[in-house]
This record gives C-alpha cells, structure tokens and sequence, in this order.
C-alpha cells in the first residue's frame, strides 16, 4: 500500500485521495476490498500513513516517506 501511495503526486499539502489508492490497489492488482482496507489499516498502524478522520485522503508521516 505504501508503494501505491508513493506513485501518486500529492496534492495540496501532501495530499493523496484514497479513492486513488484503493483505484489502483481494486483494479491493477485485482485485490478484494477488504484487502484494501486491511493493507491500508496496517500503513495506518505502523505510522507510515496517516488518515485523515473523514477518509478522504491519507498523507505520508516522517517514518512512511523515509524509504522512499
């Protein structure tokens, strides 16, 4: 997930809409939605990504941009 955040150019203020993601995670890789959410749950959890509290965009934290 994180690597399909990383393909995106943020937007304003380092935003990446999560219909973008979960696009290309449904489709190009042919994943179930739970999937999505359950690969999207784990960068949120390990602090790579951070979600905003309506879920419409997500952002890099320090931690999740630093490998890349």
């Amino acid at each position: 997930m994180r690597e399909l955040a990383n393909a995106f150019e943020p937007v304003q203020d380092g935003r990446i809409y999560i219909e973008k993601m979960k696009g290309s995670f449904l489709y190009q890789l042919e994943d179930t939605p739970a999937e999505c959410n359950a690969g999207l749950d784990l960068c949120v959890a390990k602090g790579w990504l951070w979600l905003h509290e309506s879920g419409s965009y997500v952002k890099f934290t320090e931690a999740g941009a630093a490998p890349f």
